[in-house]
């Protein structure tokens, strides 16, 4: 059973482009070196500087095994690090954590 992480943050204006190449650079990294899938959201319609990243694991399971190794992983905790603490607006993280519904036969 799927499950998928949804994380919303509104970027600061004036730190619009280094959040965006951050968020790259997160998404990259996190896509090479863990057991997960993610994606950045921009927005199409609301407010303009509210993105997301949706992150697709296996089950809850491998999202708390990878979880780990992220927060063990010290370029990974720089990475995050700066584009928290310079780039995104404080207060404005919203996550939301869904699974998919199991099919019976």
């Amino acid at each position: 059973m799927s499950v998928y992480i949804y994380q919303t943050f509104e970027i600061k204006q004036e730190k619009f482009k280094e959040g965006i190449e951050n968020l790259k650079e997160i998404k990259k990294y996190r896509n090479e070196n863990y057991d997960h899938k993610i994606e950045i959201l921009t927005p199409v319609s609301g407010e303009d500087h509210t993105y997301a990243l949706l992150s697709t694991y296996e089950g809850l399971a491998e999202m708390e095994l990878q979880n780990k190794k992220m927060f063990d992983d010290e370029e990974y905790l720089k990475l995050i690090g700066d584009f928290f603490l310079e780039n995104i607006i404080q207060g404005s993280m919203y996550t939301q954590i869904y699974r998919t519904i199991s099919e019976k036969k």
